[in-house]
């Protein structure tokens, strides 16, 4: 069951930046209501895109017959996670006929979703990608790859190089963060440093540390988004997907987290869920009215500290 509300394609082939032409004067959030969001917690079938692909075209349908004007898919969601070497198999550059597909489907709504990006230099990232009214604005390759434990992603994929915002035509300014990069606090002061008024999440997390009634990496994660919440002053989204992978079990559990670190939304644990979640955009003013934590940052000083730092750890 959903959770209860609370509170055409462009694509450069030329080159590969993060973000397509954009203004460079930051967009504010829209103001006049609110916003929609569909978080689509799914169960991806590993290594098989066609399938995934309908599953998003279908998840894409069900968002618009319930007037989202946003949905957003887990990590790999066009994939599944445990990849190993397969990934060139299920890659895709970004001018692909799938992308397309699900990004000329999804519009007029904003789209977020997960896959495996080949290069033009045939290098593979684990990648998001942001759409909207048909055309492909942002795409996110993963800067910190677990490799640890039962993660090895660091043997098959390359390693983003930034966290760069964006300008999404009613959210505002935007960051897009997956999984791994969520646990490592750079990340998000340089998403603050980007005035950023959302930060979007996609996982793909297993359930760990399960002692009680509840997940200790469940958890986790929503202490992350609470805290960079009220850090950032923003709103905070983490869909993780379900099912079983290798032996593993995803717990889902997505969230939406305003920007006074309130959970508004849930969705279900270890179920396929499309939950609909109702961001009250006003929210952004008002908090940041109350606790102006963005305007009191002193950004030159950290750079300069930073510069300090690398002289001492890097240089000496």
């Amino acid at each position: 069951m959903p959770a209860t509300p609370a509170a055409a394609i462009s694509v450069s082939t030329t080159s590969e930046p993060n973000t397509a032409s954009q203004p460079t004067e930051n967009i504010a959030p829209a103001e006049d209501g609110t916003l929609r969001v569909a978080l689509a917690q799914i169960a991806p079938v590993l290594g098989d895109r066609p399938r995934n692909v309908q599953m998003h075209l279908d998840q894409i349908a069900a968002a618009k017959e319930q007037q989202a004007d946003l949905v957003i898919f887990p990590e790999l969601s066009l994939t599944g996670y445990f990849l190993r070497d397969i990934v060139a198999e299920v890659s895709l550059p970004r001018s692909s006929l799938e992308i397309a597909q699900i990004v000329e489907a999804a519009s007029p709504m904003g789209l977020v979703a997960g896959f495996v990006e080949e290069s033009r230099g045939h290098h593979f990232y684990n990648a998001a990608l942001y759409a909207e009214a048909g055309r492909l604005v942002h795409v996110h390759r993963k800067v910190y790859l677990p490799t640890y434990g039962l993660f090895e992603e660091q043997r098959y994929f390359s390693a983003g190089k930034r966290f760069q915002a964006f300008n999404a035509a009613r959210l505002g300014r935007v960051g897009l963060m997956i999984c791994e990069d969520l646990w490592h606090v750079s990340a998000a002061a340089i998403l603050q440093a980007e005035e950023v008024d959302a930060v979007i999440c996609i996982i793909n997390s297993p359930a760990r540390g399960v002692g009680g009634p509840n997940i200790a990496t469940a958890e986790t994660y929503e202490m992350f988004a609470r805290t960079y919440a009220q850090l950032l002053g923003a709103l905070v989204i983490v869909v993780n997907r379900v099912g079983f992978e290798d032996g593993l079990c995803f717990f889902g559990q997505s969230l939406a987290v305003g920007p006074d670190g309130r959970v508004i939304a849930r969705a279900p644990a270890f179920d396929e869920s499309l939950a609909i979640v109702s961001c009250d955009l006003a929210e952004l003013r008002r908090e940041r009215l109350i606790t102006p934590l963005g305007r009191d940052e002193q950004l030159l000083l950290t750079i300069e500290e930073l510069k300090r730092i690398k002289r001492r750890r890097y240089e000496a």
